[in-house]
């Protein structure tokens, strides 16, 4: 049997085609498949178009980042653009270092 492998949920808002919002998606794809290849789930929501989606999460600023699962929520605000920030804004990377440390 496979050992459970973590989902992460993450949730992405934007507010339509601006270049900030297609820079955070194109980053957010590129560091997903990179580092989470086949353990995420990305829902990408257009406030715009949606207006109370955002409201329901409190989203007040786009492009947000939201990281659903596994808990505790975080949101990063920005387009995204500092790779270990968002790592380690949304618990990533503590976890990716503290699994390697175990790997000696």
């Amino acid at each position: 049997m496979l050992p459970l492998m973590k989902t992460y949920v993450l949730k992405l808002y934007v507010a339509g085609n601006t270049p900030n919002s297609v820079r955070a998606l194109r980053t957010l794809k590129n560091i997903l498949e990179e580092e989470f290849k086949g353990v995420y789930a990305l829902k990408v929501i257009d406030v715009l178009k949606n207006p109370q989606l955002a409201e329901e999460d409190k989203i007040l600023a786009t492009p947000t980042l939201s990281k659903v699962l596994p808990p505790p929520v975080r949101k990063i605000i920005g387009d995204l653009s500092d790779r270990e920030k968002v790592l380690i804004g949304l618990d990533l990377l503590y976890e990716e270092l503290s699994e390697r440390e175990g790997d000696y």
